[in-house]
């Protein structure tokens, strides 16, 4: 039994939980990473569907953290809606969400309340087993697990970055912890090997774009495989073998040298590793 749930510290506020929605955002969702991301966290809640606010009169926002944890985001009073035509989509928004607005949901005028500022990024809940069910009546217990920061993750360095890929998850799908990385690793292009450990075939990739390194790793946490063919092929054979790739990087390159110079320097490390003859590049 817990000692503190979260509809007490809401009704310590003044609130009513039953008038209160609970939401977690989830940062394994690639379309609400991308407005993470963006900075556009208000603007992706403000987008749901409607009748979504029937019966409540405010909105509490988390995000998830480690399996089944969620630290609290923001408090809402919720307004009145309109219809999510592409007139209103708000500026700056991911092209992921903006595809989203065609006039069959609803867009909410939402609030930001200071009432529970003091634990923004602070408290965190266990939103339990139904993780699924990404939005709960207030009336729902969840337990307090800790009022205090997590502690910020250092980067290691890319010199001594070596990951597994459950290492890598950990910091791809917990940002606000790992920020320092998520930081380090969007600001370069990279050429990066993969591992399988099982049986020592490697796989040599480039990194460029918009969010750089931490950009296209982030896409073998999303697929296990990056929708690299062999790797593909692979894990579709064996369901669970991404857990044995491991991450390093060979070269780091800076944002200002073009995608030809990337994917140049990328294949000579494939002709040094022999990783077409012996690895997993097919090309």
């Amino acid at each position: 039994m817990a000692l503190i749930n979260f509809s007490d510290i809401l009704k310590k506020a003044g609130f009513d939980p039953g008038k209160v929605k609970l939401i977690r955002h989830s940062l394994t969702d690639s379309n609400f990473r991308n407005c993470y991301m963006a900075g556009k966290v208000f603007e992706y809640t403000c987008h749901q569907k409607r009748n979504f606010s029937k019966g409540y009169d405010y909105w509490a926002t988390f995000i998830s953290g480690s399996g089944t944890l969620a630290r609290f985001h923001s408090i809402y009073r919720v307004g009145d809606s309109r219809p999510d035509t592409e007139d209103i989509i708000p500026e700056g928004i991911p092209d992921s969400e903006a595809s989203h607005f065609k006039g069959n949901d609803a867009y909410y005028d939402l609030e930001r309340l200071d009432v529970l500022s003091e634990f923004e990024g602070k408290l965190t809940i266990e939103w339990g087993n139904s993780a699924r069910m990404w939005h709960q009546k207030g009336t729902t217990e969840k337990a307090v697990v800790s009022i205090q920061p997590n502690e910020k993750k250092v980067f290691s360095g890319f010199e001594n970055l070596v990951l597994s890929f459950d290492e890598l998850k950990e910091i791809v799908d917990n940002p606000e912890v790992y920020d320092s990385w998520r930081t380090a690793l969007s600001s370069v292009y990279a050429i990066y090997l993969i591992v399988d450990s099982e049986t020592g075939r490697q796989y040599v990739g480039s990194a460029y774009g918009k969010d750089g390194l931490w950009g296209r790793w982030s896409v073998y946490v999303e697929t296990h495989h990056g929708n690299n063919k062999e790797m593909k092929q692979l894990v579709c054979s064996y369901t669970e073998r991404y857990h044995s790739f491991q991450f390093s990087i060979l070269q780091i390159l800076p944002k200002t040298v073009t995608d030809r110079d990337v994917t140049d320097i990328e294949s000579l490390w494939k002709s040094k590793l022999l990783s077409r003859k012996f690895g997993m590049n097919d090309n």
